[in-house]
């Protein structure tokens, strides 16, 4: 008899199950998170290791991880990238491929002629403590080709998180009872044991790690004891360096058969009044269709817009909608909207960005060789 094949794409039933929790819903560090999954989406822990694990396998699943909040341990930007046609698919795969220390890699594109639409390539870049952002994208300037670059460090954080398979029956405009809470980007200081149980803590899990208890192997690589390694990441969830925990859906490639779990995602820009931007982020950040929402400075290349915002979605009218609902709100609340944009995404890549210092020292020395 042949061995029943498990269910590997995200829109199974009992998949969407697991993953509508196991996206977004496991905040901060928790020494069960499989169980944790489990208890919330009301499936036996087998069941979800089970799927989980062939999901990963698959590549329906991209990565399963420990996210930490960065923002809390090293210096980082948006930067949006002006550079020549001829050379923007070579800079995104340096960007990509050789690049640890740039995150999401995404070209974007305007449906008009906007304010800044000449800038085709956006990355995250993040650099350790102590280190220069302009520095290191200077380097990669140089490298690739670019023309300009701009910088566009958080000043706040309103919504961060993912959740495709549960975003994807929202009602047009459901938003939270309460405004979002800006989270702060004021970094952090750790301690050598700190930053050992940090780096073995957000490493990207392998199948067999997927189990009952996923933290005792690296404790072994933090070098101490698996309690020690709960006690460490516990008190770095309390200093606010700890993400959530999440299995990362492929929302941008296509699975196997040919499924999606998003087609299209808009990166919004809104400009309200100079004064107003911590209130405008929190209301737009109540919206549940926002996988991010942050305080950011686009400048005079873009049209001075100060919140900027993603939305994901499989029809782009659907996010239109959602995006008008946000506007409507916005008004609303008395929250004058001075100018308004989207820049669509095209082909992107997603990584964990390093905040490793002696990665960072490695590499700027392999650079200057």
């Amino acid at each position: 008899m042949s061995t029943p094949t498990i269910p590997v794409e995200h829109d199974d039933e009992i998949n969407s199950q697991i993953l509508s929790v196991s996206e977004d819903k496991i905040s901060g560090f928790t020494r069960t998170p499989f169980q944790d999954i489990a208890k919330q989406s009301g499936l036996p822990l087998e069941t979800v290791t089970t799927r989980i694990r062939a999901m990963l396998e698959a590549g329906v699943i991209r990565r399963v991880r420990q996210t930490l909040l960065a923002t809390k341990l090293a210096h980082g930007a948006l930067v949006a990238w002006k550079i020549d046609p001829d050379k923007l698919d070579a800079a995104f795969e340096y960007m990509f491929k050789e690049d640890p220390f740039s995150g999401h890699v995404v070209t974007r594109s305007t449906d008009r002629d906007l304010t800044g639409g000449e800038y085709k390539l956006w990355t995250t870049l993040k650099v350790p403590q102590g280190e220069s952002l302009d520095e290191h994208a200077t380097l990669l300037k140089n490298k690739v080709g670019a023309d300009e670059y701009l910088l566009m460090p958080a000043k706040g954080i309103f919504t961060l998180g993912v959740g495709h398979v549960r975003r994807k029956s929202l009602e047009v405009g459901a938003k939270s009872e309460e405004p979002g809470r800006m989270m702060t980007t004021t970094v952090v200081d750790l301690n050598t044991e700190e930053w050992n149980v940090l780096l073995a803590l957000k490493a990207e899990f392998t199948p067999d790690e997927i189990g009952e208890n996923p933290w005792e192997g690296r404790a072994k690589i933090a070098g101490t004891s698996h309690d020690r390694f709960c006690e460490i990441a516990e008190a770095l969830n309390k200093k606010k360096v700890i993400g959530r925990f999440s299995t990362f859906l492929e929302h941008v490639k296509p699975s196997d058969t040919g499924k999606r779990v998003t087609r299209f995602n808009g990166l919004f820009h809104w400009q309200v009044p100079v004064g107003m931007e911590e209130r405008a982020g929190s209301e737009i950040g109540r919206h549940y269709i926002l996988t991010h929402c942050y305080w950011r400075e686009g400048g005079p290349q873009f049209g001075n817009v100060n919140v900027m915002g993603v939305l994901h979605g499989t029809e782009k009218a659907k996010i239109m909608e959602h995006k008008a609902a946000i506007d409507a709100h916005l008004e609303s609340c008395g929250i004058p909207l001075l100018y308004t944009n989207v820049f669509w995404g095209g082909r992107s890549e997603i990584k964990p960005s390093e905040i490793s210092p002696q990665i960072y020292a490695d590499l700027h020395q392999k650079w200057k060789a």
